[in-house]
């Protein structure tokens, strides 16, 4: 199936017909339901959602793209929707929605569930959705942003296996390809740091999972992890993190335009902790969002 060459008139769709047959859908970890509020008036307008894991970091992202896109206000707010919850956290600014997930592959695919229902509910269409992150780098500078060409599981993969009613399920990771290129043309014109393509790695987990010798359990030398992460790399790996397979499948899934754009915070051939200082840190992270405030800018015909 085609992904690519969505129209604005393509509704969010679900791959579950048992939803339309619920009197009420309560999205439970937003704090929101389909009895309670009328999603189609505070979300219908949406056109781009952006994730990432901390809510502090999706707040002032929004409050960047507030600013960037001119609907920032003195004295403006921008509060989280879902303050009902402690569990994730939702900002919104004109057609941009703003979501933190939690790390992990768990937690990003709660939030997806009920995001993408939210979205169906609300009747949005033409929707592009980006996670915005960090990750470990292989054979990068920290600081290099990484615009995903395909996640790959820990056995570089292209595909996401969950385990449904006692079976194997396998499905794609393939992300938008037309997608991947005109990140990659916003990213030439901004011109501000290192941009490359390449395959995100998505493991289970942070220290044994991306083999890394700092954890509480260890089953492996340094030879074993370099092995490891020169075989990644010639697989077409260059960061890792935690959430993209998931995410990719099932945007995939559904229909969704969507594309995952990280940074790297450290080299993972020359090392397993980050050292680098808080602001340079920082700094980094607000990458990710520049270069894809630029592309919802650009998207949306603005100077």
């Amino acid at each position: 199936m085609d992904l690519g060459g969505h129209h604005k008139d393509n509704f969010v769709q679900l791959c579950n017909p048992n939803v339309a047959t619920l009197k009420e859908d309560v999205l439970y970890h937003f704090g929101l339901s389909t009895g309670t509020h009328d999603l189609s008036a505070m979300f219908g307008d949406v056109k781009f959602v952006c994730v990432g894991g901390t809510p502090s970091r999706m707040q002032s992202f929004i409050r960047y793209l507030a600013s960037e896109l001119g609907f920032d206000q003195p004295g403006a707010d921008y509060p989280n929707i879902c303050e009902g919850t402690d569990r994730y956290s939702m900002f919104k600014a004109g057609p941009v929605l703003s979501v933190s997930h939690g790390m992990g592959i768990p937690s990003i695919a709660i939030m997806l569930h009920e995001l993408i229902k939210l979205l169906y509910h609300a009747r949005c269409s033409g929707v592009t959705i980006i996670r915005i992150g960090t990750s470990g780098g292989i054979g990068l500078d920290p600081g290099s942003v990484v615009i995903t060409q395909q996640a790959v599981d820990a056995c570089f993969k292209p595909e996401f296996e969950q385990i449904v009613l006692g079976k194997r399920i396998v499905r794609s990771t393939s992300l938008d390809e037309q997608l991947v290129r005109e990140l990659v043309e916003c990213s030439a014109f901004l011109n501000e740091f290192p941009v490359i393509v390449g395959n995100t790695m998505c493991t289970l987990d942070f220290y044994e999972g991306q083999g890394r010798l700092d954890g509480a359990l260890c089953c492996y030398t340094e030879k074993d992890k370099q092995e490891y992460l020169q075989a990644a790399y010639s697989a077409g790996v260059r960061n890792i993190e935690m959430e993209s397979s998931v995410f990719a499948a099932m945007c995939r899934a559904c229909g969704l335009r969507a594309a995952v754009v990280c940074v790297t915070l450290l080299d993972r051939l020359k090392g397993d902790q980050i050292s680098s200082p808080h602001e340079i840190l920082l700094e980094y992270q607000q990458r990710p969002q520049r270069l894809v405030g630029y592309f919802i800018k650009k998207s949306l015909g603005m100077p």
